[in-house]
């Protein structure tokens, strides 16, 4: 479209740096920037600069994301809580306000990648979903803060798409073990190995029927920087404006159904609640298979419905 990019990658010889370098134009420039090291954005920043010349910024996207959790709250590491926060949150308000000065010297746009966690309790992301309610709270008060210096501000909430290592059975089968071996024994015990074997199928399954067309998410990106009054949100994707009207105006008995039946199905009790309540190890064995049979047509089936 004319414009002059900057994106950041994490490794400039990686395999996206090289995709990038062979379908894009000349005015497509490179910067490796983690946005945990401040040192970093800092240069990014720098050799933006040196790239503008006498030109200004016109738009900051926050894209960056991180999310490693196959767990419930309780069994998710405080190293997946602290990953979390530092990208999704911290990292994006580093990088957001070494760029603001020219942001507020162009009148230009920031827009903001969050998620539908952020504002509803999907079961087992509550690592995730803190972090981004985290960062939809900052760029909220941002953008009434800027307002007055003439910067817009919009915050984007995709539904699920397939990116990363979301369908990567052996990133979904390292962070098991991970878990696995993090866990004290006691509390591995109370739940079950079954438990967590379980939902790390189902997250491996929800993956496979992600959406692998990015472009309402990109389409959205563009209308955002370039519209003359952009929105404060969009939503990107099949069936995120029935779930929100579901979870915004129906009682929590119906919500908090809805959410299970759209995520993570589990079937699988914990021992040791199985245990209080005199049921058998075998009735858990029992659904995991039955799980690993229907929860990927389950997951289908239900995404059709709400398409």
């Amino acid at each position: 479209m004319g414009f002059e990019v900057f994106a950041t990658v994490l490794n400039l010889e990686g395999e996206g740096a090289k995709h990038l370098r062979k379908v894009c134009s000349s005015r497509l420039t490179l910067l490796q920037v983690d946005i945990t090291q401040p040192q970093q954005v800092q240069q990014a920043l720098l050799d933006t600069k040196a790239k503008l010349g006498i030109r200004e910024l016109w738009g900051l996207v926050n894209n960056a994301g991180w999310c490693v959790n196959i767990g419930d709250a309780e069994l998710s590491l405080m190293s997946n809580y602290r990953g979390c926060m530092e990208v999704n949150f911290f990292g994006t308000v580093t990088v957001t306000r070494t760029f603001l000065p020219l942001l507020r010297q162009s009148k230009g746009r920031i827009v903001t990648i969050s998620s539908p966690s952020g504002e509803h309790p999907f079961p087992c992301l509550a690592s995730y979903g803190a972090s981004k309610a985290a960062l939809n709270l900052f760029i909220n008060t941002l953008r009434h803060e800027l307002d007055p210096w003439g910067v817009k501000v919009s915050t984007i909430l995709p539904s699920a798409y397939k990116t990363g290592q979301s369908s990567n059975a052996e990133y979904w089968e390292k962070q098991y073990k991970s878990l696995i071996q993090g866990l004290p024994p006691n509390l591995l015990e109370e739940y079950g190995e079954e438990y967590l074997l379980e939902t790390k199928e189902l997250f491996q399954n929800y993956a496979k029927t992600a959406n692998e067309d990015l472009s309402p998410v990109i389409d959205t990106i563009v209308e955002a920087l370039l519209s003359p009054q952009p929105q404060v949100r969009y939503y990107a994707g099949p069936g995120l404006i029935l779930m929100y009207f579901i979870c915004s105006y129906l009682p929590f008995s119906i919500s908090d159904r809805f959410l299970q039946k759209l995520f993570v199905q589990k079937k699988v009790m914990p021992r040791a609640l199985m245990k209080q309540q005199g049921l058998s190890p075998n009735d858990n064995n029992n659904s995991i298979k039955e799980n690993m049979n229907d929860s990927s047509s389950n997951n289908s089936n239900f995404t059709k419905c709400i398409d």
